[in-house]
């Protein structure tokens, strides 16, 4: 094995991904989940299973966050206790405040921050295909390439760490608009009493045609929502991405309805967390 030794703390639906990409790269990966199922399911990439983070960070070149939220991060990475100089990769979504707070930590905790949140869901991070919003100090780059080149297929390098996750906001509030506005367009389609489909037979090839349209459209048509950037999550992005709007005295009006849309669609569901944000389009239900 060659390059630096990752420790990948959170192996969820996206880490789990992650976790795989680095492995076909060849990084050595140390890894821990809180459900330690999770990251044992993981071991047949060759990857570690240990049983602490502070186990998964001890020698590893690399600390790779992705968990729910900034407390979460936060306290793993207090558990983990990486040695002094060590690059920590936070892929996380947690927001403006909560990139700043990585910021302190890791400047109390005398680490290399990289503030990368990432673009792309299940199947991009399975596949080495996402998008990776980089911001962090010049001098982490070379180091970091073998880890960056594994996960994604771009690298946007944005200045200091925390220019990351301001873009992240920026980026998931137009996502999280063409996701509503798919559901909507399907809904109305078929309350005005035709094929939904045709929605999106209309839209197709055109100037406002959208892969991601028809990808989430369709599961929202055949009522299907395999969690590939799940409900819970968005809504939490989105109360993010509002408070985001609030504090730099933007209108956040439109990013309200979404997550008031959100929020009545997990009200209807048994489990919001184990579906899709396509399913969204419950929230529209009469």
């Amino acid at each position: 094995m060659t390059g630096p030794t990752v420790a990948v703390l959170g192996t969820g639906t996206m880490g789990a991904g992650m976790v795989g990409s680095l492995r076909r790269a060849g990084l050595p990966v140390r890894m821990w989940n809180r459900d330690a199922a999770k990251a044992r399911a993981l071991t047949d990439t060759g990857a570690e299973a240990l049983g602490s983070p502070r186990e998964a960070a001890d020698g590893a070149d690399v600390v790779l966050t992705m968990l729910l939220d900034a407390d979460a991060v936060l306290d793993v990475v207090r558990q983990a206790a990486p040695a002094a100089g060590t690059t920590w990769l936070q892929c996380s979504t947690v927001g403006v405040e909560g990139a700043d707070r990585t910021v302190a930590a890791a400047r109390e905790l005398d680490l290399v921050l990289v503030d990368c949140p990432v673009l792309g869901t299940k199947e991009p991070a399975a596949k080495g295909a996402l998008t990776l919003l980089a911001s962090g100090p010049e001098e982490a780059r070379e180091a970091l390439a073998p880890v960056l080149d594994a996960l994604g297929s771009r690298t946007l390098w944005l200045g200091e760490a925390g220019q990351g996750s301001r873009l992240k906001m920026a980026c998931n509030s137009w996502l999280f608009m063409l996701t509503a506005g798919t559901a909507q367009a399907v809904a109305l389609t078929r309350a005005l009493g035709l094929d939904p489909r045709r929605f999106l037979d209309a839209i197709d090839g055109g100037p406002v045609d959208s892969p991601y349209a028809h990808l989430k459209g369709g599961l929202m048509i055949d009522g299907d929502f395999p969690p590939s950037f799940g409900l819970t999550g968005a809504a939490k992005d989105a109360r993010l991405i509002r408070t985001a709007l609030r504090d730099s005295g933007v209108d956040d009006r439109l990013t309200a309805a979404v997550l008031e849309t959100m929020e009545a669609a997990a009200g209807r569901l048994e489990d919001p967390g184990a579906v899709d944000m396509a399913a969204v389009i419950e929230g529209l239900r009469a």
